[in-house]
C-alpha cells in the first residue's frame, strides 16, 4: 500500500498534510533484504494508477525485482493513513482504504505462482490471507506441500479488524502449521488463540514449523529450532532439495530453544519493526549464522526501524551488524541505540554503552 505519514502529531481529523511513503508487511521485508544485498523478488498486484507507479518504482529502487508485479486496470492501489503516535497508545489511529483494491483481488489465477516459488525462501503474511477469500486461497496454495515449494516463512501478523468473521485465528493457526519458519508475537498468540504461559506454551500449539520465533516485546525473542534447522536451511515439507538437511519435523523431532534479550532503543515509531525483525532474522538464516545471531540480527534490524518515523529503515551495514551480534552477552545487554545509530560503524572496542 501507499502510506501517508502525518506532517505533525495529532488526530487524523486535525493533521493538515501528510508525506507519502510505502508500506506493507511483505514489501517491507523485501525492501530490507534487497537493501542488504540479497536478491529479492516482490510478487503482488497494484492498480494501473499513479499510486501503483509510485509503489513499483520505489520498491524497485531498493533493488527489488518487481517484474512479477501485476497491474489491475479496474481496481485502485490500496492506501492508508496513520497518526504520528505510537501504535500502542489510545491516540493512535490508522485509516485503511484497501477494500476492493488490486492487492485484495489477488488470486491463484492472476498471480505468477512460478515467480513466487522461484526463490530460496518465500515470505508470506497473515495480513494478505485476511484481505479476501481469493487472497486466502492464494496463500493456502503457496503454503501447500509440493515439489516446487521453497522454504516458507510466515509472519502471523494477526489483525482482528481485517477478518470478516471469527474464523481468522483458526485460519492463521492452520497457515502457521504449514510453514517452515514462523514469526508470532506473544501478545498475538494470546489474542488470537488464547495461549498464555509464555513461548513454551506457544511452541506446544505450533510444534510443526522447523523454526518458531516468539517475539516477547521489550523483553526479547525466543527461537525454537528443530535439530535439522539448527544446521542451516532445510528442505521444506514436500519441497525441492536445494537446501541441505532432512525434511523437517518427521514426527516432530526434538527442539532446542534460544532466547536473546531485546536491545534498549530510543524509539521514534514502532511501525514496521516486526517486519524489520523478520527481515533481519531471515538475512542471518540465509547466511547460515547460528540461531543466537539470527535473533540478534532480528533485534538489530528492528532497532533500525524503531529509530526512524516511517515503515522502512535502511538496515545496518552487514559488517557493523556482525560486530554487534558477536558481542559478549554482558555487553549486548548494555547496548543502547538511538536515531542515526546505523550511520555509525564503530570498532568493537568503541561501542558505547551506558
Amino acid at each position: 500500500m501507499v502510506t501517508f505519514l502525518p506532517g505533525r502529531p495529532g488526530r487524523l481529523a486535525d493533521v493538515p498534510s501528510f508525506d507519502r511513503a510505502i508500506g506493507g508487511a511483505e514489501s517491507n521485508v523485501a525492501c530490507g533484504l534487497a537493501a542488504a544485498g540479497f536478491a529479492v523478488r516482490w510478487v503482488s498486484r497494484v492498480g494501473a494508477d499513479g499510486f501503483g507507479d509510485h509503489l513499483v518504482e520505489t520498491i524497485g529502487g531498493y533493488g527489488v525485482d518487481v517484474s512479477a508485479v501485476g497491474r489491475d486496470s479496474s481496481r485502485p492501489t490500496g492506501v492508508y493513513f496513520r497518526t504520528a503516535g505510537d501504535r500502542g497508545t489510545d491516540g493512535h489511529e490508522v485509516a485503511y482504504y484497501r477494500a476492493g483494491s488490486a492487492a485484495s483481488a489477488m488470486s491463484v489465477e492472476n498471480v505468477d505462482l512460478s515467480a513466487a516459488r522461484a526463490g530460496r525462501v518465500l515470505h508470506l503474511s497473515g495480513i494478505t490471507a485476511a484481505l479476501s477469500d481469493t487472497c486466502l486461497s492464494l496463500v493456502r496454495e503457496l503454503t501447500a506441500p509440493g515439489a516446487d515449494r521453497p522454504l516458507v516463512s510466515f509472519d502471523v501478523n494477526h489483525r482482528a479488524g481485517l477478518w470478516p468473521d471469527a474464523e481468522g485465528p483458526r485460519v492463521l493457526l492452520e497457515l502457521a502449521r504449514g510453514a517452515d519458519i514462523v514469526f508470532v508475537g506473544e501478545d498475538e498468540a494470546e489474542e488470537a488463540w488464547g495461549v498464555t504461559g509464555g513461548p513454551a506454551a506457544i511452541r506446544a500449539v505450533l510444534p510443526e514449523p522447523s523454526v518458531l520465533v516468539v517475539k516477547e516485546g521489550g523483553r526479547g525473542a525466543t527461537a525454537f529450532v528443530s535439530g535439522a534447522a539448527e544446521r542451516g536451511l532445510v528442505a521444506p515439507r514436500g519441497g525441492a532439495a536445494h537446501r541441505r538437511g532432512p525434511a523437517p519435523l518427521d514426527g516432530f523431532p526434538s527442539t532446542s530453544s534460544v532466547f536473546v534479550p531485546a536491545l534498549t532503543v530510543d524509539v521514534v515509531a514502532t511501525t514496521g519493526a516486526g517486519d524489520a525483525f523478520a527481515a533481519g532474522f531471515l538475512s542471518a538464516t540465509l547466511r547460515d549464522l547460528p540461531v543466537r545471531d539470527r535473533l540478534r540480527h532480528g533485534h538489530l534490524w528492528a532497532a533500525a526501524a524503531l529509530t526512524v518515523p516511517g515503515d522502512l529503515a535502511a538496515p545496518p551495514a552487514r559488517a557493523h551488524a556482525d560486530r554487534l551480534a558477536a558481542l559478549g552477552d554482558d555487553t549486548w545487554g548494555t547496548l543502547r541505540l538511538g536515531p542515526g545509530w546505523t550511520q555509525a560503524d564503530p570498532a568493537p572496542e568503541e561501542v558505547r554503552t551506558p
